[in-house]
């Protein structure tokens, strides 16, 4: 072999091992960090759900009108195994010496791994809609991390049940905090996987949790009916990265469904490994590089074919539920898109249910939530009305901002 050659092929050789090292140690340092010892409990569980087991301050990008804490308690996995959640409380920094209505977030997608809790991330409150308005109106803040993020998962993500419990339990631990006074009286708001969370609440609350008052469920853009959901969304860059988590959230809970039945043999190891990190923050753009990378869709078969659509289905969130519904919806979302969450409302509303809806024209799936959208507002002015005991429309009323 010529000499030119060997020194042409040592040098691409060497720039590839470069490059291979740069991108394992890019890949190593985006990883989410562990959670630290708060979120481990070392003696054994209480056998109930619900039990407070540890309190302590909290101060990253807390409000000024508020002061915070992160609590870990008992909630129910679902195999029925008590087991350790995480959450955020948030305050009022000056009391009004009555007990406080209690308002219970359930936050949007994060990730899957235990890493990837709000109460770990730069930024804990992001896309909490009207955050420094509620603490104004005197209300306390739960925010749930669910079971499976902070604590030992796995994550039940997008499974109904599995979140409706770690938020139920957080209002549980937050009634026995001597830090705080609340009333009775629960509204439950939630975003994104947050809002498919806060709905399943609603809906679990009186089997699981019957002497929790949920006076009110406000779902802003909630992933609804989602078989068409991930169908719409399978071949995205964040449906790809969206895909990862729910295949392997749903084969680590149920035992019928398989990761490696499920994903192609080409994107077992990237989706595998996207499951691994966070979609929060700047690490957030090495999953959409493995993304880009996967091209298409993660399936080796139908997305919604076999057991996973059937698990799917089973956690749609349409059993009846008990507290009044308000489901807002940006008509520009590209994520939970407006005709999926036209046709699932349409779909309720012909069974009878009694709810609002409400779509924000030039809102997208993040901008729905900002802090200048009308729905801050409508929410706060919706969630007022629920505490002061005022009856909610009566039929299916659906309104345009």
């Amino acid at each position: 072999m010529k000499k030119w050659l060997i020194r042409l092929l040592k040098i691409v050789l060497g720039v590839g091992s470069v490059l291979v090292l740069a991108l394992a140690i890019l890949g190593w340092l985006t990883r989410p960090s562990d959670p630290d010892a708060f979120y481990t409990q070392s003696e054994a569980l209480p056998g109930l759900p619900g039990k407070l087991l540890k309190t302590e301050p909290f101060t990253r990008q807390v409000p000024d009108n508020a002061r915070g804490w992160r609590i870990l308690y008992t909630t129910t996995r679902i195999d029925g195994k008590v087991a350790p959640a995480s959450a955020i409380v948030l305050a009022p920094k000056v009391s009004s010496g009555l007990p406080s209505d209690v308002v219970a977030w359930t936050h949007g997608t994060t990730g899957v791994a235990p890493g990837c809790a709000p109460s770990l991330l730069a930024e804990p409150f992001a896309n909490v809609p009207a955050l420094r308005e509620a603490i104004a109106e005197g209300w306390v803040i739960v925010a749930t991390d669910y079971i499976g993020l902070g604590t030992p998962g796995p994550h039940p993500y997008l499974i109904g049940e599995g979140q409706a419990r770690s938020a139920l339990d957080s209002l549980r631990a937050l009634r026995e905090m001597k830090e705080v006074s609340v009333s009775d009286k629960t509204v439950v708001w939630g975003h994104s996987q947050g809002g498919h969370a806060a709905m399943w609440t609603g809906i679990v609350a009186p089997a699981y949790a019957p002497e929790q008052a949920i006076y009110g469920v406000a779902a802003a853009a909630p992933a609804t009916d989602l078989m068409a959901l991930f169908k719409r969304a399978e071949t995205d860059v964040v449906g790809r990265i969206l895909s990862s988590y729910i295949v392997t959230a749903y084969s680590g809970i149920y035992p019928d469904v398989s990761f490696d039945e499920y994903v192609r043999p080409g994107a077992r190891f990237l989706a595998g490994d996207i499951a691994k990190r966070c979609m929060a923050g700047p690490k957030a753009l090495f999953a959409v590089g493995e993304s880009l990378l996967l091209g298409g869709s993660i399936f080796a078969m139908d997305a919604v074919a076999g057991n996973l659509g059937k698990r799917m289905i089973e956690n749609t969130p349409t059993p009846p539920m008990a507290a009044p519904l308000f489901i807002a919806q940006g008509e520009t979302d590209e994520l939970v898109h407006p005709e999926i969450q036209n046709g699932f409302v349409e779909g309720l509303c012909k069974e009878g249910r009694d709810l609002a809806y409400t779509t924000y024209a030039g809102r997208d799936h993040l901008t729905l939530v900002a802090g200048d959208s009308p729905l801050v507002g409508d929410l706060v002015n919706w969630t007022k009305e629920r505490f002061e005991g005022k009856p909610p429309a009566e039929r299916c009323v659906r309104g345009q901002r």
